[in-house]
This record gives C-alpha cells, sequence and structure tokens, in this order.
C-alpha cells in the first residue's frame, strides 16, 4: 500500500529527545526471508518462472481448464514478486542512505517490469475470448470462479487494452514511469541539505521532515514561525527543480492515459476501479459550500490559542497541551482497547501482530519519514512503518496505520490472492474508522475537561487534515492535471501560484480568518502523495464514509458492524464504490460530507461549552 498507504501527513511529534528504542521496537523482516541471500534465491526461482510462463501464450482459450492453470501460475508469480518488495522496499525504509538497500529495490523494480512483460499477453487474449466464452469457462470450471471478478474488470477495460506486442511495449516502459517519484524520494528523505534552527529553550534542530512534523507543534509562537520559515525556505530554494519532477510526472500521467484511449488523466484514473467522477465532483462541491465549517474552527483555535490573528503556523499546536508523553506501550494498549466494538477477532487478531514485531516504531537518521503500511506479502503478514514521537498525534497514527493493517489481515484471510488486493479508495475507510474508535474511547476515559479539550482538538485537526486539507489537494491536483492535459507548461513558481491560491481560499484569508505567507505556498512541493495520481481525494471521501460506520458501529445499531467486517473482508471481490455502497454509504452524494461537517460542528459545540463553563 503506498504508502498506502502512508501517511506521511499525519505523523507528528513533541518537541523532545527520540525515546530509547527496544529490540520488540523494530519489525521482524525475516519473517518475509532471513537474509539477502534468501531473497535473492526467491528471485531466480521467479526468474525460472518468468521464462517457462511463455507455454501459456497463445493457450488461454483452448479450455477453461488451461485459462484456470494458467492464471493460477500468473498468482503465484506475482505474489512472489509482492513478498519480495515489500522485502525490499521496508529494508529500504530502514535506511534510505544505504546503497544496498536501494540497490535491493531498484533490483525489484526490474523484477516488476519483467512480471509485467512477461504476463502482458494475458489481457489481450482473454479480451480474444469476448465475455460469452469466459462465461461458459466460468461455469465449467469451478476453480476458475476464484478469478470472475478480476475477469469481469478485464472484459470492461476493452476499449482501453492494446495488442500482446502494445501491452509488452506498456510493461517495458512502466520501468520509467516511476522516475520522478523516485527523485522525489531521494532528494527529500536522503539528500536533502536540511536547515537548523535555534529554538528558544537553546535547542539547535535540524529541521528535516520528521523534525518538522514535531517542532511544528512548539508551544513558542516564535519557534514555530522559525520552523515554518527555515523548512519551508529550504523547499523554495529548490521550487525549480521540484517543478521539473511534478511536471514530468502529470506528463508521464497524461501519456499513459492517451496511450490507453482516454481523453484525459482523470478519466483513466477513475476508470481503473470503475468509481464515478461524480464521487469527486461531489467531494469538491460538498467541502467548498462547507468552508464555514473550516473557518469556524479557524476561529475557535485562534481563540484557544490567544493569537489575534491566525498565522498558517498556527494550525498544528495541541489547542490544550498535552502535559504527559503517551509512549508506543501505552498507545498500544489505547488502541487495542478501543477497538473492542469491533470484536474479539478483531482485537486478538491486532495483539498478537504487535507482539510479533509487524512494526517498526520510532524515527532514526535516514529512516523514511512519515508513516505507511505494507500489506502485499500475501502469506506473511502486514508490516508498518512508524516514526512515532511519544504524543498523542502518534496514537492516533499508530491507531490509522493499524486500521490499514487489520484490513489487508482480515482480507488476506477471507479471499483468494487474485481477489485479496483493495483500492485505496476503500482502504483508508479502515484507518480512518480505528481513529474514530480511538476518539470515543478515550473521550469516555478521559480524567478531565483539559484531556477532554486534548482529544477533541486532536479530533478538529484531524478532520482537518484528513477531510478539508486532502479535499484541497484535490482541488489543486485536479487543475494542474487538466493543464498539463490541455499542453500547457506549468513551472515551480507556476504550481506556487495555483497552490497559494487554493490555499488561501481554504483559508478563508479574503475574509480575516488565516493570514498566509507567501513562503508557505510552496507547501505542493512538499506533497509525496501528488506523484500518484488522484490518490489524495481518497482521504477525504474516506474519513466521511468511515465517520457514517463508526456511528453506527459505536450506537449498536443491528447489522452495523457485521457489515464493516464483511467491507475489510472483501478485498477486491467487486469495485469498491461499490463495496461502499454495500456498507451503507454512497460517496458520490452529498450526504457523507454534510454529515462530517455535522460531526465537525457537535465537537466544536463541545469544546465551546467546556469553554464557557471557564468563563472564556
Amino acid at each position: 500500500m503506498k504508502r498506502i498507504l502512508a501517511t506521511a501527513l499525519l505523523a507528528a511529534g513533541l518537541a523532545q529527545a527520540a525515546p530509547a528504542e527496544r529490540p520488540q521496537d523494530r519489525w521482524n523482516l525475516a519473517d518475509l526471508y532471513p537474509d539477502t541471500a534468501a531473497w535473492n534465491a526467491d528471485a531466480a526461482t521467479l526468474e525460472g518462472e518468468l521464462k517457462s510462463f511463455v507455454e501459456c501464450r497463445g493457450r488461454l482459450g483452448e479450455a477453461a481448464r488451461a485459462l484456470r492453470d494458467c492464471l493460477g501460475r500468473r498468482d503465484t508469480m506475482t505474489k512472489r514478486y509482492f513478498r519480495m518488495a515489500v522485502y525490499a522496499n521496508e529494508t529500504y525504509s530502514e535506511d534510505t542512505g544505504k546503497p544496498a538497500s536501494l540497490a535491493l529495490r531498484q533490483k525489484v523494480s526490474v523484477l516488476g517490469t519483467k512480471l509485467g512483460e512477461a504476463t502482458a499477453f494475458v489481457r489481450p487474449e482473454i479480451l480474444a475470448m469476448g465475455k460469452a466464452k469466459v462465461d461458459a469457462f466460468l461455469a465449467e470450471e469451478p476453480a476458475l470462479r476464484i478469478h470472475r471478478q478480476p475477469l469481469d474488470d478485464v472484459l470492461r477495460m476493452a476499449p482501453h487494452t492494446l495488442d500482446a506486442k502494445g501491452e509488452s511495449l506498456v510493461a517495458t516502459l512502466s520501468m520509467s514511469a516511476s522516475a520522478a517519484g523516485n527523485v522525489y524520494s531521494i532528494l527529500t528523505n536522503a539528500d536533502m541539505p536540511w536547515p537548523t534552527v535555534k529554538l528558544s529553550d537553546g535547542t539547535e534542530a535540524r529541521i528535516d521532515q520528521s523534525a518538522y512534523t514535531k517542532y511544528r507543534e512548539a508551544e513558542s509562537r516564535d519557534d514555530r514561525r522559525k520552523v515554518f520559515d527555515a523548512f519551508w525556505g529550504r523547499w523554495k530554494e529548490f521550487e525549480r527543480t521540484m517543478g521539473v519532477a511534478f511536471y514530468e510526472s502529470l506528463k508521464k500521467d497524461y501519456a499513459q492515459a492517451r496511450v490507453r484511449d482516454y481523453p484525459d488523466s482523470m478519466a483513466r484514473a477513475f476508470d481503473q476501479n470503475r468509481i464515478p467522477v461524480a464521487v469527486y465532483d461531489a467531494l469538491i462541491a460538498s467541502t467548498n459550500a462547507n468552508l464555514p465549517t473550516l473557518h469556524r474552527y479557524f476561529r475557535l483555535r485562534a481563540k484557544m490559542l490567544g493569537v489575534k490573528e491566525m498565522r498558517y503556523y498556527d494550525i498544528y499546536p495541541p489547542l490544550v497541551p498535552g502535559g504527559r508523553a503517551y509512549p508506543i506501550d501505552e498507545g498500544v494498549r489505547l488502541m487495542l482497547d478501543s477497538s473492542k466494538p469491533l470484536g474479539e477477532e478483531y482485537a486478538t487478531a491486532m495483539a498478537a501482530g504487535v507482539k510479533a514485531r509487524w512494526m517498526d516504531v520510532y524515527p532514526r537518521p535516514k529512516k523514511q519519514s512519515g508513516a505507511h503500511m505494507a500489506g502485499m506479502a500475501y502469506d506473511v503478514h502486514p508490516y508498518l512503518l512508524l516514526n512515532h514521537n511519544d504524543n498523542y498525534e502518534s496514537v492516533t497514527t499508530l491507531a490509522h496505520e493499524w486500521g490499514h493493517a487489520m484490513h489487508s489481515w482480515f482480507s488476506n484471510r477471507t479471499q483468494p490472492f487474485a481477489t485479496a488486493r483493495y483500492t485505496t479508495f476503500v482502504a483508508e475507510i479502515a484507518s480512518t474508522l480505528n481513529e474514530a474508535l480511538l476518539l470515543d474511547h478515550v473521550l469516555k476515559t478521559a480524567a478531565n475537561d483539559d484531556e477532554r479539550l486534548l482529544y477533541l482538538g486532536s479530533a478538529l485537526e484531524g478532520l482537518r487534515g484528513t477531510f478539508f486539507r486532502q479535499a484541497m489537494f484535490a482541488e489543486f491536483e485536479r487543475e494542474v492535471h487538466a493543464r498539463v492535459d490541455r499542453g500547457e507548461p506549468v513551472t515551480g513558481e507556476g504550481f506556487t501560484k495555483l497552490y497559494g491560491d487554493i490555499l488561501r481560499r481554504y483559508h478563508g484569508e479574503a475574509q480575516g480568518v488565516v493570514k498566509i505567507d507567501d513562503l508557505y505556498a510552496i507547501e505542493w512541493a512538499y506533497i509525496p502523495h501528488f506523484y500518484s495520481a488522484y490518490y489524495v481525494y481518497q482521504y477525504a471521501t474516506s474519513i466521511a464514509a468511515s465517520s457514517l460506520l463508526a456511528e453506527a458501529i459505536l450506537e449498536g445499531r443491528p447489522g452495523a458492524r457485521e457489515r464493516y467486517l464483511e467491507l475489510i473482508r472483501s478485498g477486491g471481490s467487486d469495485y469498491p464504490y461499490e463495496l461502499v455502497k454495500k456498507a451503507g454509504v454512497d460517496l458520490a452524494t452529498a450526504a457523507p460530507y454534510e454529515a462530517l461537517a455535522r460531526r465537525m460542528n457537535r465537537i466544536m459545540d463541545e469544546i465551546e461549552a467546556i469553554l464557557a463553563k471557564r468563563g472564556k
């Protein structure tokens, strides 16, 4: 999962020294392979399988059994490749500056290209068979029926599938498809010369990405300004470079759309999983209609922070200081307790995963920033990368990533490999639902109103960051893709201007809500998800869906928990929009987004009631 997954935008922390790391705080990659030699042996096995797979070429339509056998062989190769990819990518995540890790990641990229080339004939041959013949084979061969949904997906894509030679060529060219994103990753995680600032307590802080998420919460407003100016100032120095990288990524998206005979990159992105574009339209329209709710939050934040003019660097500090640390053991306890409404099987599996060292907990030099979950190792288990900073926001990130992990765990144990993989459109529902359950639990067990204010404020910031912020990103992304699709050139400076305009509108600068310094409009360059076309909007749609689902579960509505568990067991057994509708939420309507805005307003009502008791 991209990190999927991966949730770099949600990781945050306290301005304190990193906790001492224990052996149990590191993941156990040996569950995948005991060492690189074992990985290389599996790579050799895969190479052999790829060579022998040519035996299937031209035979898929011969008989139902032949189709079953060849699809099974492809699944075996793909499953092996995914396991190898998780090991290579997570070895790299441990230390992005280690040459051997980078080399392993490059090897798996080459193998992925070879896998694509070797299997490129499958889709064209299935298309040549036609729906009637495929349906007849499915009726004849029961063991083939695990492929019903993937086969339907292939057949519906007939207008956008090339012949075998064309598909093989596309697979070969895919080796360079991630070039721009890789440049971003290596520059920002390993090579960026991060600045150092001196904070009010005398701390000399190197403001890299992990430290930025830590020190932007600083209690001192002057410290926050220093951190913002230093961090975004360094990004600004690379505006031209980042602009070139992002523009190349956008051009790649358009080229892929045209190769597949789509009118633009948006049409291709949404058709891949048969998601109606109406979902995107409903999200953007509803978000803009509910900007007054966001502006209410910013005004409340300014009041609670005691600032007359809300600035962009005032967004992240807690509305109420936490007053204590939340070490990983306590975070795990809170997460496990909060998961109980989902039933014993869910909580027990999560506890077992914690004990079995599925996660890498604390930040280290050159460790990949942010947080993500990798769940593609079908026969093993999910892996979670964290950068836990012992604050409450880190606990919410912990719950978020474990939501992803349990989604993968349930899906991989319920579905055959052919339908185990799920899309991001569904994935972020599982992660944000875990966050909603965590909030409900900590509010019920809070010791006092100060603690309640901490949790309520965190929830507001979560809704802002996961709904309004991601919808803002989505609006920016739609515009930049449209410009490139029309053949318009866009420089780094142009991206900054466009992003700044949208940033100011969402934050109500014209209404005097939040003042945005020109320098901070370079923020677009910081967002890694922009290198995955039309990815970010799914955070916003998902938190809207999970809010409704969590509400039903917590209220104990008949069947609510069962429908949700069925959703996370379903993998990719149906199209994602349809899976979510079956769970009770239609994301192509305004209803879920309006419900989320109401939830945000209820939280603010509760905060204001506490403040009123205190005469504020």
